[in-house]
């Protein structure tokens, strides 16, 4: 039970640090190469699908198919890439291209807030004063990240903070829906398909071979990189430590990513942040801390 614990606890840090980094690239990709967030989110749904799905293949055989055998179990999983892994990713990346991956990552980060106050309202009890507590500095926080304690002049877009927060609604449903379809068939089943579906779908909308940006050396680095890193490997840590620990817990662990990012994009892009932004996140990160300790039912 503990090395199973302890397990849950590795995969979720280490695919949350790769979501950081995979921000991070991505929008060097958006901002520095003109690659488009409709072009990125549809080819690396659809890549790293069919990767997954032939690994999946290889390994369990026939199992593959087992999800389409029932009327359930096809909704689920259609349901799971159109609103749980396409919408994740795109708002994300949206958020990215209108604002930057510190800001886009934090906001995504109110996610464990979300689903502390769903688990509450599911199991019928009102959220205790921790909670209350929590989500109260988690919107002072997010009100200092994005206006930088000033109203005249928004630090971010307001469509960054809409997809910013959009994402962290995708974030929630993309880690609390799959739970059933997880225990019945598996990590690499459900998200394979779960990116296959997604990209299908976002097909109609943006074909795959309408492709925008500047292909260079660096560019396909960075491509590939999200697509094995960012996607593949990321996506299937996350929802595989969900097997192993609570999900109210893998949101929270997973706070890990709004640090790589932030690091990075600093780092990288000069990023600015004013006294404002920084107690703003440490007030959203505080918030994490604190609904660590608030006791998980599901499991």
């Amino acid at each position: 039970m503990k090395d199973s614990r302890v397990l849950g606890i590795v995969l979720v840090l280490t695919g949350a640090t790769l979501w950081g980094v995979s921000g991070t690239v991505a929008q060097f990709l958006f901002q520095v190469k003109g690659f488009s967030t409709e072009w990125l989110t549809v080819a690396r749904l659809l890549v790293a699908g069919v990767i997954l799905l032939t690994i999946a293949y290889i390994k369990e055989g026939e199992k593959v198919w087992g999800v389409w055998t029932s009327k359930n179990g096809a909704l689920r999983i259609i349901l799971f890439g159109i609103l749980g892994m396409l919408a994740v990713q795109y708002t994300y990346f949206a958020a990215i291209e209108h604002g930057n991956a510190a800001t886009a990552t934090i906001l995504q980060y109110l996610a464990p807030a979300l689903i502390t106050c769903y688990l509450a309202l599911r199991s019928r009890r009102l959220p205790s004063f921790t909670i209350i507590i929590s989500v109260v500095i988690a919107i002072i926080g997010t009100f200092l990240l994005v206006t930088g304690a000033n109203l005249q002049s928004l630090s971010v877009s307001g469509w960054a903070v809409f997809w910013g927060v959009a994402s962290a609604f995708a974030l929630s449903f993309y880690t609390l829906q799959p739970l059933r379809l997880l225990a019945d068939w598996g990590s690499k089943i459900v998200v394979g398909w779960g990116m296959l579906i997604g990209g299908v779908s976002f097909s109609f909308i943006h074909p795959p071979w309408k492709v925008q940006g500047d292909w260079t050396l660096s560019s396909l680095a960075a491509v590939l990189f999200v697509i094995i890193f960012g996607t593949i490997i990321a996506f299937y840590f996350y929802l595989e430590s969900t097997t192993h620990i609570a999900a109210s817990k893998v949101s929270l662990l997973a706070s890990v990513e709004p640090l790589s990012a932030t690091f990075l994009s600093i780092l990288w892009f000069h990023i600015p942040f004013g006294l404002a932004e920084w107690i703003g996140t440490i007030l959203i990160l505080s918030t994490i801390t604190i609904l660590s300790i608030v006791k998980d039912d599901r499991k």
